[in-house]
């Protein structure tokens, strides 16, 4: 029996890696403005919560030491406690945030359960980011695509700068990261047990640099629970590998305690490093993804996990 569970959104031969990459180019300035209208929204609930911008949550402070100029003292912040502070300008102007989506061939799927594509979906959550941190001075790159800036309209120049970069489906090389900086990596973190012991000691040497990381994990919902039965193929988007089996309801436990324990094993390996875990579902609405991430990119700053 053939049975159709989901689609790739662009068809993966060889001969069609232009037409890829054309579609993926014509597509990002309408991801833009889905970005910008999540932001939006997210940005207009702050406002009236009357919850603390997005800039304040990342500036560094320090106390006051007694002779320094008084122009210095950050009020708002020190207001919360019994103590001066003022913004540490030198930790200011080295900080950078760092953003990357995974666009390798598995975030391509998309189940009849979800509206778009877990690569769609990444792509709108990083660029509305941008523009969120944009709108407060922060210092944002790309990384493979863009080096740092700061420009208010810095979420539309990087969207330029993918269009012309083209899809990166390869993880990034993060050894230039600078101390003290911020990653946030979009990906659904399906992998080989190699690429993830890889990708995993990376992520230990950043945080032994006082790196901050955010995981965003995107997982469309066929993938977590299930659904399947009876004569069912399998394959991988990215090796082609194929899977068949004869009553694939039989491994429905198995599958899922797997789902399930790949996913804790990274969420505990971030509260290890300090570092901070979102999980995403795409039939989910965007903003409760950026709400959450930037939950956790609001809380205080690197603690050195381990």
């Amino acid at each position: 029996m053939s049975l159709t569970t989901g689609k790739l959104v662009e068809a993966l031969p060889a001969q069609s890696v232009l037409a890829r990459s054309r579609a993926r180019a014509a597509l990002i300035p309408d991801l833009l403005v889905e970005a910008q209208r999540v932001a939006n929204n997210v940005f207009a609930g702050w406002h009236g919560r009357r919850r603390r911008g997005i800039g304040e949550n990342f500036w560094q402070f320090r106390p006051y030491v007694q002779g320094e100029n008084l122009a210095a003292i950050d009020w708002r912040r020190s207001a919360r406690d019994d103590h001066v502070y003022v913004k540490d300008r030198e930790w200011q102007a080295s900080h950078t945030i760092w953003l990357w989506v995974d666009e390798s061939a598995s975030m391509l799927y998309q189940s009849s359960s979800a509206e778009v594509s877990k690569q769609s979906r990444a792509l709108v959550l990083a660029l509305a980011m941008a523009e969120l941190l944009a709108r407060s001075g922060e210092r944002i790159g790309w990384l493979g695509v863009s080096k740092p800036i700061v420009h208010r309209h810095a979420a539309e120049r990087l969207a330029s700068d993918l269009i012309v970069a083209g899809a990166q489906d390869r993880w990034p090389d993060m050894k230039h990261i600078g101390d003290h900086a911020e990653v946030v990596l979009f990906s659904d973190f399906l992998e080989s047990r190699e690429d993830e012991e890889a990708h995993l000691a990376v992520f230990r040497d950043l945080s032994d640099k006082r790196v901050r990381g955010h995981l965003v994990q995107i997982i469309d919902p066929a993938e977590e629970v299930f659904s399947y039965a009876g004569r069912m193929e399998f394959r991988d988007p990215e090796t082609g590998h194929r899977l068949n089996l004869g009553s694939a309801q039989t491994v429905k436990q198995d599958y899922e305690a797997l789902f399930r324990g790949h996913t804790q094993l990274l969420a505990d390996y971030c509260s290890r490093l300090g570092w901070s875990h979102t999980l995403h579902h795409t039939d989910h609405l965007a903003s409760q993804a950026l709400q959450s991430l930037h939950v956790a990119m609001s809380e205080n700053p690197f603690d050195g996990g381990r």
